[in-house]
C-alpha cells in the first residue's frame, strides 16, 4: 500500500513534477525508427511525459526532435515547410536544422542575428529501431546506453509497440509481476505447447506453477528478482532486471521493454525481440511472434492499442467492457482477450487511469512492485530534493534477463554475476501463499 502523496509523487510526470524531472534526465525512446517521417518528409507530431514535439528526418536521413512551438512566435513546427536540409516555420519563414542550428530568419535585417541564437531541438541518437532522446538540463546528458539488441540488424529484430491509456507505473507493475502469469495468462500459455515459437519454448513451464518463490535485490541500475518454479525435480529460475526509469529485460532473455508515459494517463509500451542466430525480423517469424503475443496491428487496432486509435472508440473502456469476448470465456478462454498483452492491458486499464494504490493490499508474491515503487519513489525524490538520482550513471545497458535451470541449492544470482547488488537486506521472500 501507498498514502495517495507518495502515489501522486510517483506517478505524475508532466514538466516540474519530481517524477517528471528525473524522467527527462535520461535517455527515453521517443519513437519507433519504422515510425518516424521518410527522409524530408512531413513533419509528426508526438506526446512525450506530457509535452507536445515535433519528429522530423532532414535530406539526409538525420532524426530531430524540436519543440512543437516555433523559437520565434510559437506557432507549431508541425505546419512546418519540410526543405531539405531544415524546417521553415510558416509563419515568418525561421529555419532551423535538425541540430538546432538556424539557418535562416528573412524577417531580421542582421546576418548574424541567427548565429547569436538556436532552435528548441533535443539531443537525439538513433538505435535498436527506435530514436532516442534527452530532454533534460543542457550539456548534462548521462551516457547513452548500450542494450544489446541495438548489436543486430533489422532483420535479427522485432520493434513493436502498443499504446495503453493507463499510467506507465502500473503498465510497469504487471511486467515485474511473475505470479500473474499462470493464472491470467492461461489460456495463451496453453498454446505454448504447440509451438515451435522460442517464446513459446520459454514461458511453457509457468503454466504449472501459480505460486513461484519471489526473492529481489537493490542494485545500482534498479532492481533484479528471481521467479523460481518447480517442476517436478526441475528448479527452473526466471531473472528479470528493472532499469531506472522504466526499463525492462525480460526474463526471456530476448526480450527488452520500455514503458515510456505519454502523459499521465497513457504510455508507449515498446518491445524489442531480437536473436543473433535467427532471422526474426522477416516473414514469417516476424509476424509469428507478434500475433502470438497480441502485438500484431490488427490486433491492435481491434482493442484501440495504436496512436491512429487510442482516442478511438475502440479503446480500452468501461463502456466497452474493455473489449472482453464474453462469449469466448464461456467457450472455456479464461480470459476472453485475443492474447497476452490485451489481458495485461486491460488489468492495467480496467484498474483507473491511475490506480489509487492507497486501497491496495499486497502480498508476499508482489515483493518486486514494491522494489519498483521503491526504486521510482527514490528517482522522483532525488530529483524534488536536487541530489544525483539512482541509477543515472549505472551502466544500465548490462542489466539483463535470464531463465535457466539451477541446482536445488543454487544461488540464482550466480545467473547474474556482473549484476552490481546495493542491498539484499529485507529483500527476500519465501514461497507465495
Amino acid at each position: 500500500m501507498l498514502s495517495r502523496q507518495d502515489n501522486e509523487l510517483m506517478c505524475r510526470i508532466g514538466a516540474g513534477t519530481p517524477m517528471g524531472d528525473a524522467m527527462r534526465r535520461f535517455w527515453l525512446p521517443v519513437i519507433q525508427s519504422a515510425d518516424m517521417p521518410e527522409a524530408n518528409g512531413d513533419p509528426q507530431t508526438v506526446e512525450l511525459l506530457g509535452e507536445r514535439f515535433v519528429v522530423w528526418r532532414d535530406e539526409q536521413g538525420r532524426p530531430g526532435l524540436f519543440a512543437e512551438g516555433c523559437l520565434h512566435r510559437g506557432a507549431s513546427m508541425q505546419l512546418a515547410r519540410s526543405e531539405g536540409d531544415g524546417l521553415r516555420c510558416i509563419y515568418h519563414g525561421w529555419k532551423f536544422a535538425v541540430d538546432g542550428k538556424v539557418l535562416e530568419t528573412p524577417n531580421v535585417e542582421d546576418p548574424k542575428f541567427k548565429e547569436r541564437i538556436k532552435g528548441r531541438t533535443y539531443p537525439v541518437r538513433e538505435a535498436g529501431g527506435l530514436v532516442w532522446a534527452y530532454l533534460g538540463p543542457q550539456g548534462d546528458a548521462p551516457p547513452f546506453p548500450h542494450w544489446a539488441f541495438m548489436d543486430q540488424p533489422d532483420a535479427h529484430r522485432i520493434n513493436a509497440c502498443a499504446v495503453i491509456n493507463a499510467n506507465f507505473v502500473q503498465v510497469m507493475e504487471g511486467l515485474v509481476d511473475s505470479s500473474h502469469l499462470t493464472v491470467l495468462h492461461s489460456s495463451a500459455l496453453a498454446r505454448t505447447n504447440d509451438s515451435e515459437l522460442d517464446y513459446a519454448k520459454k514461458t511453457s513451464h509457468m503454466q504449472f506453477d501459480a505460486a513461484p518463490k519471489i526473492e529481489a535485490d537493490e542494485t545500482d541500475f534498479g532492481f533484479h528478482y528471481v521467479a523460481i518454479r518447480q517442476t517436478g525435480d526441475t528448479r527452473i529460475a526466471r531473472v528479470t532486471a528493472f532499469a531506472a526509469p522504466c526499463f525492462i529485460a525480460n526474463a526471456n532473455g530476448d526480450i527488452w521493454l520500455a514503458i515510456v508515459p505519454v502523459n499521465d494517463e497513457r504510455c508507449n509500451l515498446y518491445h524489442v525481440w531480437w536473436d543473433a542466430e535467427k532471422r526474426v525480423g522477416e516473414e514469417p517469424l516476424r509476424s509469428e511472434q507478434l500475433l502470438f503475443v497480441g502485438l500484431d496491428e490488427p490486433t491492435l487496432r481491434k482493442y484501440g492499442m495504436t496512436a491512429d486509435t487510442c482516442d478511438s472508440a475502440a479503446a480500452m473502456s468501461l463502456a466497452n467492457a474493455f473489449g472482453q469476448d464474453r462469449a469466448k470465456q464461456r467457450g472455456g478462454h479464461f480470459t476472453g482477450f485475443d492474447s497476452i498483452t490485451q489481458e495485461d492491458a486491460a488489468c492495467s486499464v480496467s484498474s483507473g487511469a491511475i490506480r489509487d494504490r492507497s486501497q491496495e493490499l499486497l502480498c508476499p508474491a508482489d515483493i518486486a512492485i514494491s522494489r519498483l515503487h521503491r526504486s521510482l519513489l527514490a528517482c522522483a525524490r532525488a530529483a524534488r530534493d536536487q541530489r544525483e538520482i539512482p541509477a543515472l550513471r549505472a551502466a544500465s545497458g548490462g542489466a539483463i534477463g535470464i531463465s535457466a535451470e539451477i541446482g536445488q541449492d543454487q544461488d540464482w544470482r550466480s545467473l547474474v554475476p556482473h549484476h552490481r547488488i546495493v542491498s539484499a537486506q529485507g529483500a527476500r521472500t519465501e514461497r507465495s501463499q
